[in-house]
């Protein structure tokens, strides 16, 4: 079934993480309860301020806030930017606030679409957030994976909307050249979209952004969920090409794409702390070095990441969803098959560390090694 299938109309397939019921109920059936490591979803709290300032916002910020952002706001954005990844960019002219990322990531191919309509493809990588393929769908236009840049085809180049790219990389954790992928796209006059919300979580070498290499045709895209422990707020922003940011922030001025103004003002100081960030990744570098342990126990090796919080498992004999159950009857985990990101990576498990520093230690205890 596609999008483009009209005899019978489009039939959104099941949701990833809604077919993992039978794991979810073997590891529930352990004594202590389920250790949910499936979804991406961080649990420790938000500064105190942060939260304490969602309800501590003047009047005026009651009202309907700027689609784009205030100008606060997006100081902010561009004060972070420059402090922690060396990018400079014009805050009158390229940057914008967006919903959280992932109604961004969604919607984006829909609005390229109608400005560009000679064109229908989606590029995005092969091993990903399923939300890329998703969005070209609901777009109406050909969603196709690449493993490599060196794998697209002239003929998918020539009918490109967009390129995304994901560093570091849900689920595998990888880092992608970026500075390649922005000549790439410029040299086909491809936008390239770089999904970029884990990047304060980069363990090998500093933090990277797409806009070190200039914002001509490339968009930088970045969320405060992971970096801030403020995924239920949904605020994030995009940055780059000022033409490009020009034309979604009408679009999406029209569609009535608005951060409320509390969760505006609370993320200001989020964006302007960074204590709380190096907190962090002291928590998510640990939790993944225990892990390791864990899984190394039941039999699966997982190598550390060049970022985020996931260890991207293969299995030796290929079958995820078994060693997703053997996961769950031994220590409680629930994790998510490498399926769920694409067909190249359904011989590995996903496992993401967000739960409290207790709960994976519950994990380890109920493997032997606490």
């Amino acid at each position: 079934m596609t999008a483009t299938d009209t005899a019978v109309g489009y039939v959104p397939p099941p949701y990833p993480y809604d077919r993992l019921d039978e794991v979810a109920k073997i590891a529930a059936a352990v004594p202590g309860g389920a250790i949910d490591l499936s979804i991406g979803t961080p649990c420790d709290p938000p500064p105190a301020n942060v939260v304490a300032a969602l309800s501590a916002v003047p009047n005026e910020a009651m009202g309907y806030p700027a689609s784009i952002g205030s100008l606060g706001l997006r100081q902010a954005f561009a004060r972070w930017a420059d402090r922690r990844l060396g990018a400079t960019v014009d805050v009158a002219k390229e940057i914008a606030a967006c919903v959280g990322t992932k109604e961004f990531v969604a919607t984006t191919p829909q609005y390229l679409k109608l400005r560009t309509p000679s064109r229908d493809t989606v590029l995005y990588p092969a091993i990903s957030y399923p939300t890329y393929e998703m969005g070209a769908i609901l777009a109406q236009c050909r969603a196709v994976p690449y493993l490599t840049l060196a794998d697209i085809s002239p003929e998918d180049a020539a009918r490109a909307l967009c390129l995304w790219v994901n560093s570091p990389s849900n689920p595998t954790g990888e880092l992608v050249d970026l500075g390649e992928a922005a000549a790439w796209g410029r040299a086909r006059d491809v936008p390239v979209l770089s999904d970029e919300c884990y990047a304060e979580f980069t363990w090998n070498g500093p933090p990277r952004t797409i806009l070190e290499h200039g914002t001509q045709g490339v968009l930088a895209v970045h969320s405060l969920s992971k970096r801030d422990n403020f995924a239920g707020a949904r605020v994030g922003f995009y940055a780059g090409d000022p033409e490009i940011v020009h034309y979604l922030r009408e679009v999406r001025k029209h569609a009535g794409f608005m951060v409320p103004g509390p969760v505006q003002s609370a993320a200001i100081l989020a964006l302007d702390d960074d204590a709380h960030v190096e907190a962090q990744r002291a928590r998510y570098l640990g939790r993944l070095k225990r892990m390791q342990q864990v899984l190394a126990a039941c039999g699966l090796e997982a190598p550390l990441p060049d970022g985020g919080f996931y260890l991207w498992t293969p299995i030796p004999d290929g079958d995820a969803w078994a060693a997703a159950k053997v996961l769950a009857e031994r220590a409680g985990i629930i994790s998510s098959p490498g399926e769920f990101y694409g067909a190249a990576g359904s011989a590995f498990l996903r496992i993401a560390v967000v739960q409290p520093d207790e709960l994976i230690e519950l994990a380890a205890k109920r493997v032997g090694i606490a």
